[in-house]
């Protein structure tokens, strides 16, 4: 049987903007190269199509700076996809702008009215979604969430995220059927408990943020000890620069909408 959570027949992607520059971020470590995050994001394109997915690249919105992160705006599964309502208030219209195009491609898009929830708090596993609240996701928007996938049979379990980490996936990726890859901190709370659980090495903590697609692991290039513990556990590995992205607190997962909608 086919894994539906990280078996794939399709990603959306939306190429960076200049306006990238002003971009959202915690901490500020710098401005990004939109060159360099140009040269970055068709390397991630393309370890997408590597694995024969189709791979669509939308268009830059030059109006919403966050917006090449579109794991925020929207949830794509088999049976339908939820366009997402995002905490932050100069990210509202990324769903918007998304809405039209999932509708294209499914024959039930749903949409968050009440509270916030943004996609990189959202882990889909095999058994449930995994929720973390975070000052982009709050109890009223999960609440909405579970409402509207209630409708497809998907469990939804609430989790908290670590003080001060932007995201709950900021902290945590999946690899296969029943394996996490976690920071230790993230693992303390218990959430993954019924899981098995690698953690990133000491210090590695940012590469935390990966994604199992299809037949590989794509993950950020930098941290050469996680990257080993995961080849040697049996993945294959693809590692992508993430420099830029990483100014704004982005990664891996925030990059793409992956999914395979029913016929």
């Amino acid at each position: 049987m086919t894994a539906k959570s990280y078996t794939f027949s399709h990603a959306i992607c939306r190429k960076p903007s200049r306006s990238i520059t002003r971009g959202l971020r915690a901490v500020d470590t710098g401005t990004p190269d939109p060159a360099l995050f140009e040269d970055h994001h068709a390397a991630y394109v393309g370890a997408l199509r590597d694995t024969a997915a189709t791979v669509t690249v939308l268009d830059a919105l030059e109006d919403y700076p966050d917006a090449v992160f579109v794991e925020d705006a929207a949830l794509c599964l088999q049976e339908g996809a939820v366009v997402m309502r995002p905490g932050a208030p100069s990210r509202l219209g990324e769903a918007a702008e998304m809405a039209p195009h999932l509708e294209q491609l499914y024959g039930d898009v749903v949409q968050i009215t009440d509270g916030f929830i943004e996609g990189g708090d959202i882990l889909t596993t095999e058994r449930e979604i995994l929720i973390g609240l975070s000052a982009r996701t709050d109890q009223a928007g999960v609440a909405d969430f579970t409402r509207l996938v209630d409708r497809w049979g998907y469990a939804v379990r609430v989790v908290d995220t670590p003080e001060g980490v932007l995201h709950f996936k900021t902290d945590c990726s999946l690899l296969d059927a029943e394996t996490i890859l976690a920071t230790k901190r993230l693992d303390a709370s218990g959430c993954f408990e019924d899981y098995n659980v690698i953690h990133v090495a000491e210090g590695e903590e940012a590469c935390a943020n990966t994604i199992r697609f299809n037949n590989l692991v794509i993950m950020p290039a930098g941290f050469p000890k996680t990257r080993d513990t995961l080849v040697q556990a049996g993945y294959d590995v693809r590692e992508v620069g993430n420099s830029e992205a990483a100014k704004l607190d982005g990664g891996m997962s925030c990059l793409s909408l992956r999914f395979s909608p029913k016929a």
